[in-house]
């Protein structure tokens, strides 16, 4: 039998609602596809009049596949704004799911887009949602944010912190981390053999030292360390060029060293259907890899196909029985 995924709607303010509603229309019928909606009726009927979709809440809602688990607390009905009874919706849902994961009912969780303000005026103290599943879950790896599109994985170094802070942040060590996760996901995700590239700190990979000499001292050490470990490591590459190399089919995943660096050239590739894996953990756990969108919520504008791709990649892992770690 098929584990369930569970799915929650993320910021109730911004689109995930909407989303989620979409996805399990798209969904009706698929006896491979258990699910267990953490959201409220009340919700998810909202969801549906953003959507426009002319389906009754019943009909997305099938039983023997689709079991609807409410968190504690009241459900916020406002939208387009940041609130802290948003982040505490959000945040009960999130837990919910959790409890479910910790009771064995479920092989995933799918999450909509969150607002990190919106956590924080809630009472969350961690910096992101990453730092909170990790003081949640336990895992064999350092939790990070994996980024995915139909064909290509980035991992990082750094992710939520001041550029000035990333510098000091790079280590052999972290490289190496950093190499290792996206190796043992890309593995587990039916990658056998995965190649993986390094992308450099400084402008052309810091010319010899001439403008900075991090790739000498912390990066190429951490690349050589994998290298030793057996794993297809290689690097470091000036970042202005390697992403095309990537995406011409020359490596199977990238390593960058900061969030922008990567996150630029996948969202210039592949903006409507990114997903961001929150790896290094005992659960697949997967978003889309947009924010909430507080601008066009309800408009019909937002597309389905993160969503779609982070329920799927979700999928995969649970059903392959890949942990995020």
């Amino acid at each position: 039998m098929t584990i369930p995924l569970a799915v929650t709607t993320g910021d109730p303010a911004g689109v995930g609602p909407e989303l989620v509603v979409r996805l399990l229309d798209e969904l009706r019928g698929s006896a491979a596809d258990p699910l267990v909606v953490v959201s409220s009726r009340e919700e998810l009927a909202e969801g549906l009049e953003r959507s426009g979709l002319a389906v009754a809440l019943d009909g997305i809602l099938e039983p023997g596949r689709v079991r609807l688990v409410e968190p504690a607390g009241p459900w916020p009905s406002a939208r387009g704004a940041v609130s802290a009874a948003s982040g505490r919706w959000a945040l009960a849902c999130l837990e919910r799911g959790l409890e479910l994961h910790a009771a064995g009912e479920i092989g995933g969780l799918v999450f909509g887009p969150l607002n990190k303000t919106s956590l924080h005026e809630a009472g969350m103290t961690e910096p992101d949602e990453m730092r909170w599943f990790e003081n949640r879950l336990t895992g064999s790896h350092t939790a990070s944010e994996v980024n995915v599109t139909t064909s290509f994985w980035t991992s990082r170094v750094t992710s939520h912190v001041a550029l000035r802070e990333v510098a000091d942040l790079v280590t052999s060590d972290r490289v190496l981390e950093s190499i290792v996760l996206l190796h043992d996901l890309l593995v587990g995700a039916g990658t056998p053999a995965p190649r993986i590239a390094v992308c450099a700190l400084n402008p052309h990979a810091g010319e010899h030292g001439l403008f900075g000499d991090e790739e000498i001292t912390r990066i190429r050490p951490g690349v050589e360390r994998a290298v030793a470990s057996g794993l297809d490591a290689a690097g470091p590459f000036p970042c202005d060029t390697l992403f095309r190399r990537g995406f011409d089919g020359s490596f199977d995943g990238i390593v960058t060293m900061y969030h922008d660096q990567g996150q630029i050239a996948l969202k210039t590739r592949a903006f409507d259907g990114g997903v961001t894996l929150e790896a290094g953990l005992d659960l697949p756990i997967c978003t889309p890899a947009h924010g909430t969108a507080f601008d066009i919520v309800g408009t019909g504008a937002a597309t389905l196909d993160s969503t779609r791709n982070a329920y799927r990649l979700a999928r995969r892992l649970a059903s392959a029985g890949v942990s995020a770690h």
